[in-house]
């Protein structure tokens, strides 16, 4: 069912608004709308312009409860006042950030040194005191890298030409790294060779001991040691917090708690009246809290509520609620994927969780299934609170139901009597159509029920609209209903072998419906007297409404005959388990039960899918599409906002 809203108006001085919200309006389930844009009859309405106080403290609290590793174990201290919350956050921001400066000179630390290990690793492989090369008197050196393609020609004029050493270092793709050693008579006529073969040269600083490797192992070492004081700095940092955690913790609440009632500011309207400042606040609240609340606050000389009862004080439409019975509420899920409903119509959340689990359970009828269907959706329901689980479980029980009447269990079908049909094989014989699957007849008979309870579905709505078009005259209002119901009594009548008292109601009850729907536009202006004219000609209407008519013909024709999925999947799960015992074996005495399991679990999952989103679409299709429009907006409370928040 749909909780019956009201909008209220609440106003005081302006100052009292935070009490008010505190003390109030987080223990209701109040949809505040935003009082500037909502109000009609409210003039000089003036939005509030202050800043959030609460918003830093609060995003650091956030950020510090953030890092602790079991925030949730841990329990909030008490007594905490708010100046008290203030230092608490302030002194750990201090106390943090403290050792955050340490942390990051230490990284840039970090970053120098792994710039010196790039720059001396590619030289390991030489074999020096880098000390001792870089203070060389009477030895000229570089460093430096030369592209492999020159590398060849270098050692050539090394061979042939040149006084020079070139000590090689480490190699890639692309360079070869290394050191030449020329004496400093000889040093000018070198470097110009080796600039001609493009020597890129490398300036090592006197900062290193050792070799090249030793150097790089020591930087290593050095990397890791500072590393060390980082962990510590973080342990620190973890410590420090860890302390003070019941006191964070109660102060994010708080400060939570604060913050998004200062932001119903956002929402209000400021409103001057003889030199004083008020506050309004306005939104929508289920009716039964909107009495509770009213009596709470009747003694409250600084708070003002009234109830609107009028539209024109409001512009927008109450949200919806949805409040239905535990077994049900699962299926608000598909409601909700076809959309809410609107606060003028029905819910039809119960419709769909009696129709979707029988026709689910024809379907699918197996005892063994339904059993496994039932006791692992309530599992998952239980332990998750996944309602799809919920929506298996009392698909399950209805399935097991049919499984009895089928005479099924696990697909074995000489193990239980069946106390109604076995779909596979009964037949019945109808006049003019010959033999036909017995579940195919009541499938299609099952359609033609759904349908006219859809239309009734209809009709009701449109008159808790006042909609009299649709109430009356359109294919799925008492028009239509009459319509088709003189055809399903026609075909009844037929079948049951009474031709002439159903070509008599034919005869009276076609015509007249047909013309009804084909002129409900002038007929409803003429109820309603109104003196607007048709958007079309005349001629054009008659042609317009004579296809409208075809396709509602078509429409009616299509619906009932899709019901036919309930029988052919009734028989195809039947004949899918038979091939399933087939191939495990069964029907020679000697059957696989390990085949004959896994078979059961694929048919289940497998078969259980397609047969859902089968029923899912005949809800939707066949039956939500005549009477309901899903056009409701959820109601979104402000308490609700909140513990979202809060659960962050």
């Amino acid at each position: 069912m749909i909780v019956k809203m009201k909008f209220i108006n609440i106003s005081g001085p302006r100052n009292d608004i935070d009490r008010v919200t505190d003390l109030y309006l987080s223990r209701y389930e109040i949809q505040l709308e935003s009082a500037l844009s909502e109000l009609k009859t409210v003039d000089n309405l003036r939005p509030f312009v202050e800043l959030n106080p609460y918003r830093d403290a609060l995003a650091k609290a956030n950020q510090f409860v953030g890092y602790l590793p079991n925030a949730d174990d841990v329990t909030p201290a008490t007594g905490l006042g708010l100046n008290d919350m203030f230092e608490l956050v302030r002194k750990a921001n201090e106390d943090y950030q403290t050792l955050q400066e340490k942390k990051e000179k230490l990284k840039k630390k970090i970053e120098e040194l792994r710039a010196k290990q790039q720059i001396i690793a590619p030289f390991r492989p030489v074999d020096c005191d880098l000390h001792k090369v870089l203070n060389y008197r009477y030895i000229a050196y570089r460093f430096g890298r030369i592209a492999v393609e020159f590398y060849h020609k270098m050692q050539k004029y090394l061979m042939d030409d040149l006084n020079a050493i070139f000590v090689e270092g480490e190699r890639d793709e692309s360079f070869v790294y290394g050191a030449y050693f020329v004496s400093p008579a000889e040093a000018q006529k070198v470097d110009a060779v080796f600039r001609s073969l493009h020597f890129e040269r490398i300036e090592l600083k006197d900062e290193f001991e050792g070799t090249p490797a030793y150097a790089y192992q020591s930087l290593e070492r050095e990397i890791a040691r500072v590393n060390l004081e980082i962990e510590d700095l973080d342990k620190q940092a973890g410590e420090m917090l860890s302390d003070r955690a019941p006191q964070l913790i109660a102060a994010r609440n708080r400060l939570e708690e604060l913050s998004n009632n200062f932001d119903v500011r956002k929402l209000a309207a400021r409103m001057e009246d003889n030199k004083e400042d008020y506050y309004i606040l306005c939104g929508w609240m289920a009716e039964d809290d909107v009495e509770k609340f009213v009596k709470e606050v009747e003694d409250d000389d600084k708070v003002f509520v009234v109830v609107e009862d009028d539209h024109d004080a409001y512009f927008g439409e109450p949200p919806t609620k949805l409040e239905n019975p535990k077994l049900f509420k699962p299926f608000e899920m598909f409601v909700q994927m076809y959309g809410l409903p609107a606060h003028n119509e029905m819910d039809p959340t119960v419709f769909v969780g009696i129709t979707y689990s029988f026709i689910f359970g024809v379907m699918f009828g197996d005892v063994g299934q339904g059993l496994l269907l039932l006791i692992g959706g309530a599992l998952i329901y239980h332990f998750k609170k996944a309602p799809l689980a919920g929506i298996i479980a009392s698909a399950g029980v209805f399935s097991t139901i049919f499984g009895f009447l089928f005479g099924s269990i696990f697909g074995f079908e000489d193990v239980l009597p069946a106390l109604w049909m076995r779909p596979i094989d009964h037949m019945t014989t109808l006049p003019f159509l010959g033999k036909l699957n017995t579940v195919f007849i009541v499938a299609v008979a099952f359609g033609m029920f759904l349908i006219i309870v859809a239309m009734i579905l209809h009709i009701i709505n449109a008159a808790k609209s006042k909609d009299i078009e649709a109430a009356w005259f359109e294919p799925n209002g008492v028009a239509g209903l009459v319509f088709y119901v003189a055809v399903v009594i026609t075909i009844v009548l037929f079948m049951t072998g009474n031709p002439l008292p159903g070509g008599i109601v034919l005869a009276v009850m076609f015509g007249v419906p047909l013309i009804v729907m084909l002129f409900r536009e002038p007929i409803t202006r003429a109820i309603q007297k109104r003196a607007d004219k048709m958007e079309t000609g005349k001629a054009m209407f008659i042609v317009q409404g004579f296809f409208e008519m075809f396709e509602t013909l078509l429409s009616y024709f299509s619906n009932t005959i899709s019901f036919i999925r309930i029988g052919a999947f009734a028989v195809s799960h039947a004949a899918i388990m038979e091939v399933v015992l087939q191939l495990a074996g069964a029907e020679s005495g000697h059957p696989n039960w390990i085949g004959v399991i896994f078979g059961n679990l694929f048919v289940c999952g497998f078969e259980g899918l397609i047969v859902g989103i089968q029923v899912l679409r005949l809800e939707y299709y066949e039956m939500f599409s005549r009477f309901y429009k899903g056009s409701g907006h959820a109601f979104d409370p402000y308490t609700k906002k909140n513990t979202n928040k809060s659960k962050k």
